[in-house]
């Protein structure tokens, strides 16, 4: 880099124009030599000895040299002031662009046919921008065009073929010259450029001469009528921050005579950001002499790489947040859900629990169990499940498992504690539902006694054989949360030695599309297929039992956490102190 000028210099306009200016010297000081070593600096005269007059020509010589397509028309104007048009001939390259376009169409075997009506020979060509073209050059004298013109042809073997050019139209002494491109090349240009929201430009250091092509102002934001910028405009229009990056881009081409590009932002209403690739232009063994330069607006694009930036931050933020509460939540949930040991063996029952999260959650859901002893020689058994998952699901099924256990104290009956739960759930706010089973075994009676808050049915195993328990003549209550000072009805089930008793949550059985009784039919079936042969003494045998029951309901089709109780009446109860059973 260029150490005369200062980091904080390269980002004023000037910069660049005394890049320019010093190179503009160079070319200077180039020509110069160069004239010395020709003997001086042409005169642009004419030697006289040249001049002896131009060699004849004939007029189809000269039109048959002509590298473009051309057709010579007479003009017949009429008495009324209408103007007809005569197909007087066509050139060589017409000819050859017939070969190509329509080779088999026989009225171009002729290379001058005679005087013969223009729109006879091409009725399609009267409808498009040619007439216009040719009446215009007429009357005004002026060349016309170029402009896109559109005919068709039909061809021996039936076919229509379509002609698509770039036509232009001028006076040739007492006739008019159709002349014409093939395939609409500007206007193919100009449309690819304002597509890709391209342009190019080539800036002459010598004498500050630009080039542009179509289309440069819309890609620079400016008028349509503006003239081409030169490269100190384009630093003026740059944005500060960027203009020491053009200055060393133009520094790389000019002066080390090597390609370079760089993003720009151009200070316009609304900003646009383009891409700018230049290469140098130079004489053979000379200085470079010009930047030749493509300029794409990237505006676009790059708006849409932000957004996508921005959303990925944002994504990945919510998913660290979301990580952040998940480990939260699992953490609140190891310190509530218990690891018991066999507490309730001194009351005749055996328990064990199996949880088997969703794999496919944002976070841990809101499963919950409660197995333990009272001081009144009874047992309370509860499960439930807190609506939704993650840190709101498992703060709310901690509310409940800990508002249970303080009221189970009580000694009220079952009925009374879910109403209780109840009232804690609906106090929570509105989306604080949950179902529950909330459960007191009396091993006086062996009996179990349960209310059902909206939660699915317990399943008895007995002898082999699987059953769901069925809730009392009234059905089933109404979820936790949703109704304040509802009621509750509790069910009785007396326990035999050796029956296992499953309570569960309903991500055990549910699945999506599936009708509920044959979700808990199947669970029916493998628990009772699961049992055969019995189910192994001890604690360690009855979780056994579980995992295996879960690991078959579960599989690849579960869709939320699964929790499973299991409690089994041992053979020798401990007979319960205190007073009587409720």
């Amino acid at each position: 880099m260029d150490d005369t000028v200062s980091s904080r210099n390269r980002r004023e306009p000037h910069a660049v124009e005394e890049l320019i200016a010093e190179q503009r010297r160079r070319i200077r000081e180039y020509v110069a030599l160069r004239e010395r070593q020709a003997g001086g600096p042409g005169t642009g005269e004419v030697p006289g000895q040249a001049a002896t007059g131009l060699p004849p020509c004939e007029a189809k010589e000269l039109f048959d040299a002509m590298p473009v397509p051309g057709l010579l028309i007479e003009p017949v104007l009429a008495a009324d002031g209408t103007l007809d048009f005569l197909y007087a001939g066509q050139n060589a390259a017409c000819r050859r662009y017939a070969d190509t376009v329509a080779p088999a169409w026989e009225s171009w075997s002729q290379p001058w046919p005679g005087l013969v009506r223009l729109f006879d020979l091409f009725p399609s060509m009267e409808t498009s921008v040619v007439p216009r073209l040719l009446a215009d050059a007429y009357r005004t004298g002026r060349p016309q065009g170029p402009a896109s013109g559109e005919w068709f042809v039909h061809v021996p073997d039936g076919d229509v073929v379509r002609i698509s050019n770039e036509v232009r139209a001028a006076r040739c002494g007492g006739h008019l010259l159709l002349t014409w491109e093939r395939g609409h090349r500007a206007a193919l240009a100009w449309a690819a450029q304002r597509m890709a929201r391209a342009c190019w430009a080539e800036w002459n250091l010598s004498d500050s001469a630009v080039l542009g092509s179509y289309g440069l102002q819309q890609v620079l934001g400016l008028a349509a009528e503006a003239p081409v910028p030169g490269l100190p405009d384009l630093a003026a229009m740059t944005d500060p921050g960027d203009r020491g990056t053009l200055y060393e881009v133009l520094y790389d081409v000019i002066l080390r005579g090597r390609s370079a590009e760089c993003e720009l932002t151009l200070t316009r209403v609304p900003a646009r950001i383009v891409r700018f690739s230049a290469e140098p232009v130079r004489l053979q063994g000379g200085p470079v002499w010009g930047v030749r330069g493509v300029i794409m607006d990237i505006t676009r694009g790059r708006c849409s790489q932000d957004r996508a930036q921005h959303a990925e931050q944002a994504a990945h933020s919510a998913q660290k947040r979301a990580r952040g509460l998940a480990d939260v939540a699992v953490a609140l949930r190891e310190a509530v859900v218990p690891r018991f040991a066999n507490e309730l063996a001194p009351l005749g029952l055996e328990t064990a629990a199996v949880y088997c999260p969703d794999p496919d959650a944002a976070g841990v859901g809101g499963d919950w169990f409660k197995a333990r002893a009272l001081p009144s020689g009874r047992a309370l058994l509860a499960i439930g499940d807190a609506r939704g998952h993650g840190l709101e699901a498992v703060t709310l099924m901690a509310k409940l498992r800990y508002a249970l256990a303080g009221l189970a104290y009580t000694d009220e009956p079952v009925e009374k504690l879910t109403a209780w739960l109840n009232h804690v759930a609906c106090d929570d706010g509105l989306e604080s539902t949950a179902t529950a089973i909330v459960a007191r075994f009396h091993p006086a009676q062996s009996l179990l006694r349960w209310v059902c808050a909206g939660h699915p049915q317990p399943v008895l195993v007995r002898g082999g054989s699987a059953r769901l328990l069925q809730h009392p003549p009234s059905g089933p209550g109404l979820q936790l949360g949703v109704v304040p000072g509802e009621s509750y009805t509790a069910a009785e089930t007396t326990l035999s030695v050796g029956d296992v008793v499953l309570m569960y949550t309903d991500g055990l059985v549910e699945r999506r599309g599936s009708d509920p009784d044959t979700d808990a039919a199947r669970l029916l079936r493998v628990a009772e297929r699961l049992a055969r042969g019995g189910i192994t003494p001890g604690r360690d045998g009855l979780e056994r039992y579980g995992q295996s029951v879960v690991q078959d309901m579960a599989g690849a089709h579960q869709t939320d956490d699964a929790t499973l109780l299991l409690v089994r009446r041992l053979p020798v109860p401990t007979p319960p102190p205190g007073g009587p059973e409720r």
